[in-house]
């Protein structure tokens, strides 16, 4: 097994390589974060070695791989539920309610001094106490909630709305009434057997020029990089159209568990599994009639290029052109100028091709789809397919030059480039400089997240998972599960402490902890298997 490349070795003393390579082959951290744990009763003071649950192979193997088995059985669980995840929160304890009601009195304290044009700093200060204190105690969401103050300057923002009509060249799908169901539909046999087959379906990008097998275009002159710069950063926003195409299209609350990778001419694509079953007839229909419009400025013309860039004012808080003095329009002022009849700056669609498999729960293909949807989660975009040849390295070139100047949002700084100030500008923006995502050479335009899952699909979060599993441990090591962690004071050891150990030494306890788990846990198995009954000597009897 590869544990760390030649440049790391060199980098780190042998005797660290070597605690390294061991750590890593026990499933240990190599990056573990120290925490320094107090006892409130007793002042006993020691030191806590938490992995750092990086989810990229390069950064740390044994977080990676842990990460990747979580989605994996997230995946599992969700995709075929032959019922409805039960999704109803717990009541609220009684140190719960304690907070939300001194929330809500502070809120409604808070609200009438905004009416009466009173100062709300400390009500403001107050609340952003309580919403930690309830966060503490496991009340999640946003409750910081602000009304504006009467001596406010400026009217309210008018909501800019754009044409629901639907492209001309794009077909209309009919409309169902949405229901809350989840589930996928029952299939019965001539013969009497019922079955519940689920999708997993995979769909790319449209063309954007010939390509030979290795993925490069054959004529890297007619290749459209601009247009596949484009439709890469917007891909997730595509997606989610899709999603809404297909709820309203089925008549049900679709669920989804994607992972999004490259193919090998570097455009994203997805992989998505399906609870229930969907014909290919309505999926060629959805895909064909899914489209997102950009409605953004344009930028066909390049207004500031190489060392002539827009000034920033620190006055008025503005860029200005450096010739004239003038400042440049606003985020808002661009938009304003898009009239009723302009066309979108850019249109992203998938391609018309797409490949959709039925799968069965327990199938082979099962396992074997969960294992394609979870493959490169631990490589970065970029990473998943490796550029071994001249031409391979040339396209990734290319079409990083063409997401350079490309604006990736509306905060982007390549904004700049063609005289539109970004929203929420600032000092200190180099069109081309965007540090944005979509502009990584890793994520090669792509700036959303790698794995999307509908809020329903298994009725559990990745944390309830974690706990899962946990808890699953501590019954097998016959461990007290009631939380303690209120009698415990928890600091992060910085570099900064004395305290603070080197990373040998950090890497030597992970080590140790390691190999008294695995101990304790194979003891447990052990005395599991002794307390089941011989089955060879009780299977005749139970006949």
């Amino acid at each position: 097994m590869t544990r760390t490349t030649r440049a790391e070795r060199l980098a780190l003393p042998l005797g660290t390589t070597a605690i390294r390579d061991l750590t890593e082959s026990a499933g240990g951290c190599i990056r573990p974060v120290q925490l320094r744990r107090t006892d409130t009763q007793t002042g006993e003071v020691d030191h806590q070695f938490l992995p750092c649950r990086s989810t990229l192979e390069d950064v740390c193997r044994p977080c990676a791989r842990r990460a990747k088995s979580l989605r994996a059985e997230q995946c599992r669980d969700g995709w075929h539920l032959d019922s409805e995840p039960d999704l109803t929160p717990e009541p609220p304890d009684e140190t719960q309610e304690y907070w939300l009601t001194a929330r809500a009195a502070a809120q409604a304290r808070r609200d009438k001094a905004a009416v009466n044009g009173q100062d709300t700093a400390e009500l403001d200060q107050l609340l952003d106490d309580l919403d930690h204190e309830l966060a503490a105690c496991g009340v999640r969401g946003n409750l910081a909630t602000r009304t504006a103050s009467a001596d406010d300057d400026g009217p309210a923002a008018k909501r800019r709305s754009r044409s629901t009509r639907r492209r001309q060249d794009a077909p209309d799908l009919p409309k169902r009434p949405v229901s809350a169901r989840t589930t996928g539909q029952v299939y019965t046999t001539p013969n009497g057997k019922a079955y519940r087959p689920s999708m997993f379906l995979t769909l790319t990008l449209d063309s954007y020029g010939k390509v030979s097998d290795d993925g490069t275009p054959r004529d890297p002159g007619a290749y459209d990089y601009q247009r596949a710069a484009r439709d890469a950063i917007h891909f997730a926003a595509l997606f989610d159209r899709l999603i809404q195409n297909l709820r309203r299209y089925l008549g049900y609350d679709v669920q989804y568990f994607a992972a999004i990778e490259p193919q090998k001419r570097l455009a994203p694509h997805a992989h998505i599994a399906f609870r229930g079953a969907i014909s290919r007839a309505d999926l060629r229909a959805v895909v064909a009639a899914t489209y997102h419009q950009v409605w953004w400025p344009s930028t066909s013309v390049v207004r500031f290029a190489d060392d002539e860039l827009p000034v920033w004012h620190e006055q008025s808080g503005s860029y200005l052109d450096p010739e004239t003095g003038e400042l440049l329009p606003t985020w808002d002022q661009a938009l304003d100028t898009i009239g009723p009849h302009d066309e979108p700056r850019h249109v992203v669609r998938f391609g018309p091709r797409f490949d959709a498999q039925g799968v069965l729960a327990g199938s082979k293909d099962a396992a074997r789809c969960v294992g394609y949807l979870t493959k490169y989660l631990t490589k970065q975009i970029a990473g998943c397919h490796q550029a071994d040849t001249d031409a391979q390295r040339s396209h990734a070139a290319r079409l990083s030059d063409a997401l350079r100047y490309e604006p990736c949002s509306s905060r982007c700084a390549n904004w700049l480039r063609y005289g539109i100030q970004p929203k929420d500008a600032r000092p200190g923006l180099i069109p081309g400089l965007c540090r944005g995502k979509a502009h990584r050479y890793e994520n090669l335009g792509y700036a959303g997240r790698r794995v999307l899952v509908s809020r329903k699909w298994s009725g559990k979060t990745l944390t309830d998972h974690r706990a899962d599993r946990k808890a699953w441990l501590m019954a097998m090591l016959d461990l007290d599960p009631a939380d303690d962690s209120a009698a415990y004071k928890w600091e992060r050891v910085t570099p900064a402490d004395p305290d603070h150990m080197p990373v040998t030494q950090r890497l030597m306890h992970v080590l140790a902890d390691r190999a008294a788990w695995k101990s304790a846990l194979g003891e447990a198995r052990r005395k599991a298997e002794d307390r089941q009954p011989d089955r060879s000597a009780t299977g005749r009897t139970a006949a």
